[in-house]
């Protein structure tokens, strides 16, 4: 069974919107962020953005055929402050990269690609009974957007690492043992930019409020070269005959028009 959407030429994210009419929306992302027209806003910091999150919240490892994704018990977990205007529980979280170190991120700053993008995806909790309900709502979803460059090992993201190699085909999943806390991959400085916009998969739902921590955090190139050791296929099916052969050598969306969406920036670390 071929995938109906990925990041080879013949799928990639420049046809998404034959299939996914959303993909061709006013509110895409990702964007790039130009830090010179980002509007200080000061009620971002009268009600500071807050975070609670479960340490061994991680429940399974998989393998998407697009990356690899962990799910989470998110009770316990809450996300609220800055630009939400509810509390937002963790649902997941996943991880974006490129063939090499100078790209993978899928925002940018200023034009410049970082080596990958961490991202921890919530769902409004006071407003929708689950995630389903929520990803199809304007202000369901809130994603915390971690830059990642190339430098030493993340202690935290190695234990997802060294389970890569039991999920290495596509649809397959373990569960986690170890716990992980999702705090540890937060930057030690938490100002960051906001504005609204989407999901950078399909069906990509215009219902994203972005959150990207403008502080970047270190990753290896062995950590990254692992995660590209993904396949897009699975176990016992044909490698697709495309310029990826069936690796997952990169799987980020590159930026979008902001068109006349406001970039608002905290400035509180």
């Amino acid at each position: 069974m071929s995938l109906d959407w990925g990041y080879a030429q013949n799928n990639g994210p420049a046809t998404w919107v034959e299939k996914y009419p959303q993909a061709g929306g006013t509110r895409q992302s990702p964007v790039d962020i130009d830090p010179s027209k980002a509007l200080p806003d000061a009620a971002l910091d009268a009600e500071p953005l807050s975070w609670r999150y479960v340490d061994g919240c991680a429940r399974a490892l998989a393998n998407t055929g697009y990356g690899w994704k962990v799910d989470v018990d998110g009770a316990g977990s809450l996300l609220k402050g800055g630009p939400l205007d509810a509390e937002y529980t963790l649902e997941q979280f996943h991880c974006h990269w490129g063939c090499n170190s100078d790209e993978g991120s899928e925002h940018t700053v200023g034009g410049r690609a970082y080596a990958g993008e961490l991202h921890l995806v919530h769902w409004n909790s006071t407003k929708y009974s689950s995630f389903g309900e929520a990803a199809s709502q304007p202000d369901g979803l809130a994603v915390l957007g971690i830059l990642l460059q190339s430098g030493e090992a993340n202690e935290e993201l190695e234990k997802i690492v060294k389970r890569l190699s039991e999920v290495q085909h596509r649809g397959e999943k373990i569960k986690i043992s170890d716990p992980i806390n999702p705090v540890k991959f937060l930057p030690e400085e938490t100002a960051y930019w906001t504005y609204l916009g989407s999901l950078t998969t399909p069906p990509c739902n215009e219902s994203v409020i972005w959150i990207l921590f403008k502080q970047a955090i270190e990753v290896s190139d062995e950590q990254l070269a692992a995660f590209r050791q993904l396949r897009c296929y699975a176990a016992g099916e044909e490698c697709p005959c495309d310029e990826l052969r069936g690796f997952v050598s990169l799987n980020y969306r590159p930026p979008l028009p902001l068109g006349e969406r406001q970039l608002r920036e905290s400035r509180v670390a």
